[in-house]
């Protein structure tokens, strides 16, 4: 068998009009991180105008084997780092994904177990010098993973038939149970708590296949979330042109195998709904007329589109694969009967399209195939829930990529822009589907963050990270790119500086898959992009200053230099254990970026978990060994501290290594520094 390129024609008509469709399906878990504004900034950044990314700081490329040999070596000192991060003694970690920098840092993701379940909204990522070490953790949930009990007192049937009536609720068709309730921890949202968690198959109401998750509350019996598995995204056929395949030779006959790409295959589901039909093949290695009533145009499509998108991450960023192990997920087209839909799936870890109203505009095309596997690469990396905020950051990250690699394939026939569906004429005016410059355009999606925009479907929440990202990589106003002419608002009525579509492409892949989480909302992404933007470009670049003014101009925290906190924020999210009665423990952030000395309101951002808060005395340290008094055992007998001081710090260097001191004084109650941080306004 062997390799080659061939080429192939696709249509250069007229688009065709696609009627509109409802959306839906989730990930995996529910977005509970805070809503705050503030800014997270790295150890160890150096302050530089616009210039390239921080030598070191971006993602090397790894190997299928080098990438094993990392997440070996993280699986054999688990222990040990469960230890280290301050996890309890039923909490168990399991290694899931692992990247590393081009100056050795690792950046090792984790799932999360307790007495043996899992635990849905436990996951956690390490940052260390190499994997295992824990110098830095982000974690989903801030909450202790110590439910009241894991034992059931609601009966599993109870639990399946809450999830067989969600499904008919939705309109399901054929709905019955895949998999049959499973005991499991639901930390996602309020105080972790023994649950269950049940899987209904069937048929969405549009013909999509069904993965419903069900968690109901093992003890009482509530349902807690449901969300679907099978992520949809509406696409549009693109004329791409001739183009190169890479396919695969088996004696006289061809077939649609990428042999360069992880082995991606695009197989012919025929009208069918399940399997995965029939591989691609013929004799002359030439695919496709470029017409819809040819099979093998939309096949040469899915095709093309999966080889750019593997390339795109590949040569862009570094990652072979969506999972990053070289292995290749595959396409189906023709997907039922006019089926106006393409969606990813990570049971089969592949991407489906149907054919559109009429079977005649089939749903292949370079961004729908970038939309549809960086779903995908979402659920292998921070695995955003696909519902409330999250959801919308999720199907954002799509449409981000999406329009990334349409930029990247550089095709004539379908230059890059930041419109989403603009082939489909869904509207039947020219239209597109979603505009990235001003979403509202389309009618239903929102320019900017409000507080009830979790309630919103994701398609229409994914508004501000895809106005943050237009802002962010072009900036405000009216300007023409390609051809098309865009003019973007911002809500605070104020300018935005872009830094480039080349940088801000970067900051965003570096923040999925090292500082998002499941749990991950809007405030979270703004604290992960400026995380990732410190690392790579320093926290006094204009770069991360344009982070600051993009994620204001779409109403999430405040500008760079402005007041409330729109200056430097720098974080320890490691916990710390607070000994009994005990000896003084200290948490460490190291302040680099900074010039002169610190402010006279210096903000003091205190965490601590504790049974009894009054038990305790609180320092802030300064570089130099001076001790600033912020809690002297008041408080009474109130659990927990969460609580922000303004230190005078003026006579202090700002840079240094700044240290939280905490001392239990009393016998009996015992608790753990859960984080803190250091704003420099």
């Amino acid at each position: 068998m062997r390799s080659r390129t061939s080429h192939r024609r696709t249509p250069r008509t007229a688009q065709r009009r696609v009627a509109a469709v409802a959306l839906a399906g989730v990930a995996a878990l529910i977005a509970t991180a805070v809503q705050s504004g503030a800014a997270v900034a790295a150890p160890g950044t150096q302050a530089r105008t616009a210039s390239a990314a921080a030598p070191g700081s971006e993602s090397v490329s790894l190997t299928p084997a080098q990438r094993a040999a990392l997440m070996r070596q993280a699986d054999s000192v688990k222990a040990e780092t469960a230890k280290d991060i301050g996890l309890g003694a039923k909490e168990k970690l399991v290694v899931r994904d692992v990247l590393k920098d081009r100056d050795g840092t690792v950046h090792v993701r984790y799932e999360r177990t307790y007495d043996g379940l899992p635990v849905l909204g436990g996951d956690l990522i390490v940052q260390g010098d190499s994997a295992g070490d824990a110098d830095k953790v982000v974690k989903a949930t801030r909450k202790p993973v110590k439910p009241a009990t894991t034992a059931a007192k609601v009966p599993a049937a109870k639990a399946e038939a809450q999830a067989l009536s969600a499904a008919k609720a939705e309109k399901a068709e054929g709905a019955d149970v895949d998999r049959a309730p499973r005991k499991v921890i639901w930390a996602a949202s309020g105080t972790p708590v023994v649950a269950y968690e049940t899987v209904v198959g069937g048929l969405q109401h549009d013909g999509t296949p069904q993965e419903l998750h069900v968690v109901t509350d093992a003890t009482t019996g509530e349902k807690l979330y449901e969300w679907q598995a099978v992520q949809t995204g509406t696409g549009h056929t693109v004329y791409s042109g001739t183009v190169n395949l890479t396919t695969t030779q088996s004696g006289s006959t061809y077939n649609l195998t990428d042999g360069a790409r992880g082995g991606h295959k695009t197989y012919n589901l025929n009208r069918g709904t399940s399997g995965t039909g029939t591989l691609f093949s013929g004799s002359d290695d030439v695919w496709g007329d470029g017409t819809p009533s040819n099979a093998e145009s939309a096949g040469a499509d899915a095709h093309y589109g999966a080889a750019l998108t593997w390339d795109y991450y590949k040569n862009v960023h570094g990652r072979s694969g969506i999972r990053g192990d070289g292995v290749g997920a595959y396409s189906r087209v023709h997907y039922g009967n006019n089926y106006v839909n393409a969606f990813w799936s990570d049971s089969c870890f592949c991407m489906t399209y149907g054919d559109g109203s009429g079977n005649v505009n089939p749903l292949t095309a370079i961004d729908v195939a970038a939309h549809e596997m960086s779903h995908g690469l979402t659920s292998a990396t921070a695995g955003l829930i696909y519902s409330g905020e999250s959801g919308g950051l999720n199907e954002a990250t799509s449409d981000i990529f999406g329009s990334t690699v349409e930029f990247y394939a550089n095709n004539s026939s379908d230059v890059g822009d930041y419109l989403i569906g603009e082939e489909i004429d869904i509207n039947g005016d020219g239209t597109p589907l979603r505009y990235m410059d001003k979403p509202s355009k389309d009618g239903a999606s929102k320019d900017s963050w409000y507080s009830g925009i979790g309630s919103v479907d994701v398609h229409y929440s994914s508004g501000p990270a895809n106005h943050f990202f237009y802002l962010l990589s072009e900036g405000s106003g009216t300007k023409t790119i390609n051809g098309v002419t865009y003019n973007s608002p911002t809500s605070d009525g104020l300018p935005v500086t872009g830094i480039g579509r080349a940088k801000a492409e970067k900051i965003w892949f570096r923040a999925l898959t090292t500082k998002f989480t499941s749990t991950t909302n809007y405030a979270g992404a703004r604290t992960g992009t400026l995380a990732a933007t410190g690392e790579l470009y320093g926290t006094d670049s204009a770069e991360y200053k344009a982070v600051q003014d993009a994620w204001a101009g779409v109403n999430v925290g405040t500008r760079s230099g402005g007041p409330g906190g729109g200056g430097t924020t720098f974080e320890s999210t490691t916990d710390v254990a607070i000994p009994d009665a005990g000896a003084a423990v200290t948490s460490s952030i190291t302040v680099t970026g900074r010039t002169g000395n610190a402010p006279s309101n210096l903000q003091v951002s205190v965490d601590i978990v504790h049974t009894w808060s009054g038990d305790l005395v609180v320092d802030l340290i300064a570089p130099d060994g001076t001790a600033y008094r912020l809690r002297n055992r008041t408080g009474g007998s109130a659990d927990n501290i969460n609580e922000t001081y303004t230190v005078n710090a003026s006579s202090e260097t700002a840079n240094g290594t700044w240290k939280l001191r905490v001392q239990d004084l009393a016998r009996y109650d015992t608790g753990y520094i859960n984080g803190w941080s250091l704003t420099f306004p």
